[in-house]
């Protein structure tokens, strides 16, 4: 890796909201930071049209302005920005990220029940990178960057046990570290259907089932608890759907952290049930992991 966080900019607020958490991200890691717009052609139709010199201006002061403004808050940032013009913003999104960190990209706001429109941009470019891709929205949906997370604000990461985990727990555990707040690792299941009726006849099956998953779970945390010995793990194993028992924890959280099998389907990839709920639903920024 390069050691650069790459930030996607489109002059909304959620895209300011991107940046504002992306500088204070690359403050924490000691890393670079680029600045990204792409103008995709597909908005000015079928034809590739030379862009209007009115727009090329705006695209131009969008990333000088903000870079200015960044390093009026973060001075010793190393701010470096990219603009270009292509078919697919997603593509170029990509590929600015296939060498960086983190990739970091705006959401705009619905308000907290309706949760929040992640945009074709994102939801196209999160397939198309192995690299983390964090999603911001602007505070309370208005075009206004968020503010600062509580310090003792969880990162919470939502694990699927049967998953391969390595990958996710790394990140998780180096965002909860680099912030020194708590870690909250959620697991939420079900009973399977063949089991819908073991509860009332024997009321010792939950429980058990229960004390298996909180088992595995505990075994899985086991080497980064060793590996992190300051950093506070909780475990939770909870009955319900995986996707609200996330949310529901991570209301106020600093990070949500998700997960994205990585597949090369024929045609088109696709993001799981539960990180796509977790996306479109969660106020607090969401980081979107590849992983086998």
């Amino acid at each position: 890796m390069s050691n650069r966080i790459t930030v996607g900019l489109d002059g909304s607020g959620a895209g300011s909201a991107a940046a504002d958490w992306a500088a204070n991200e690359a403050e924490l890691r000691g890393a670079a930071l680029q600045l990204v717009h792409v103008d995709d052609w597909a908005q000015y139709g079928p034809f590739a049209a030379p862009l209007p010199e009115p727009r090329r201006q705006w695209a131009e002061d969008l990333l000088s302005l903000t870079r200015d403004r960044l390093l009026r808050e973060h001075g010793t940032l190393d701010i470096t920005t990219h603009g270009t013009r292509a078919v697919a913003a997603s593509e170029v999104l990509a590929a600015s990220a296939a060498d960086a960190d983190l990739l970091v990209l705006g959401s705009r706001g619905l308000g907290t029940v309706a949760g929040f429109i992640v945009g074709s941009t994102s939801s196209a470019t999160i397939p198309e990178t192995d690299a983390p891709v964090v999603l911001v929205r602007s505070a309370d949906g208005e075009d206004r960057p968020p503010g600062h997370a509580d310090r003792a604000a969880p990162v919470v990461l939502g694990l699927h046990l049967r998953s391969n985990c390595d990958r996710l727990l790394a990140f998780a555990c180096e965002e909860a570290d680099r912030r020194s707040c708590p870690l909250v690792v959620v697991h939420g299941w079900s009973l399977p259907p063949v089991f819908s009726y073991a509860p009332a006849l024997d009321p010792g099956v939950e429980k058990e089932m229960a004390d298996g998953l909180e088992a595995t779970l505990r075994e899985l945390l086991g080497p980064w608890e060793r590996k992190y010995p300051q950093l506070a793990v909780e475990a939770r194993i909870v009955i319900g759907q995986a996707a609200i028992q996330i949310l529901d924890a991570a209301a106020g959280a600093a990070l949500v952290v998700v997960g994205r099998r990585i597949r090369r389907p024929a045609v088109g990839a696709r993001i799981g049930p539960v990180t796509h709920a977790v996306m479109h639903h969660a106020t607090s920024p969401v980081a979107v992991v590849a992983h086998d």
